[in-house]
């Protein structure tokens, strides 16, 4: 299952790198929402490869693969543009920095997430029995998801607190300008910190820090299906 994994994760590459060296000219694969979202599934699946080694994370594959599946069928189903020249607001090199910053974190956010709400079922489970019992224990859980979002609060904190705003100032001559997607990816680090400060608080429990896990990952998911189609501003790429 992870060799299967690992030949799909290549093969995914593969399509971002020919979805970029087929626009002309060549460019980087992050102008619209479908490659957007294309470039985000690769990084969850790249991110549970690269950690699996590490922390042994094979029993999260059914649940990654099978988020990446769908996330990607959708992709094509309802979100798929023709290659298009990047618009002019996006040739900046600052694009390869703020996006890449994003998508890894968002990666290790929804691996923590799904960590998250295992740790919350399994809680909640008595059986001995199915794929809840073969999880890791309780501790095991907590510790695997605080790591994945302890890591991506800072990557995220640079990528749309620090280099989005030096960004937005060159193209815009403004730092900060309330638009409803900046304002959501504030709210999105606001509840992370949250959840980190929350972990580091005595009086917390590991299952409230969870699932204010979960709900940070709720507003990543607002973010990206609702603020980028259906608000109007600034950072309206989705090509929709």
């Amino acid at each position: 299952g992870l060799l299967l994994t690992g030949i799909g994760a290549l093969a995914h590459f593969v399509a971002l790198l020919g979805r970029g060296m087929a626009a002309d000219p060549n460019r980087v694969p992050w102008g619209n929402m479908y490659e957007f979202t294309l470039s985000g599934t690769f990084f969850v699946a790249l991110i549970f490869l690269v950690t699996n080694r590490r922390w042994r994370l094979s029993w999260l594959g059914p649940i990654v693969v099978g988020f990446v599946l769908v996330v990607m069928l959708a992709n094509v189903l309802w979100l798929y543009e023709p290659v298009a020249p990047l618009t002019e607001a996006l040739e900046s090199y600052w694009l390869v920095i703020h996006v890449v910053s994003a998508v890894i974190a968002t990666g290790a956010f929804t691996l923590g997430a799904f960590t998250s709400l295992l740790y919350l079922l399994k809680a909640r489970s008595t059986k001995d029995k199915g794929y809840l019992a073969r999880l890791p224990d309780l501790p095991a859980l907590d510790r695997i998801s605080y790591r994945m979002h302890a890591f991506g609060f800072p990557v995220w904190t640079f990528g749309v607190l620090i280099s989005g705003p030096i960004w937005a100032h060159q193209a815009w001559s403004s730092y900060w300008n309330w638009d409803p997607k900046e304002v959501w990816t504030f709210v999105i680090w606001v509840i992370y910190a949250a959840y980190l400060h929350a972990r580091a608080t005595t009086g917390w429990s590991a299952r409230s820090a969870n699932y204010l896990a979960i709900v940070g990952f709720g507003a990543i998911l607002v973010n990206y299906m609702v603020v980028n189609v259906f608000f109007v501003g600034q950072h309206s790429y989705s090509g929709m």
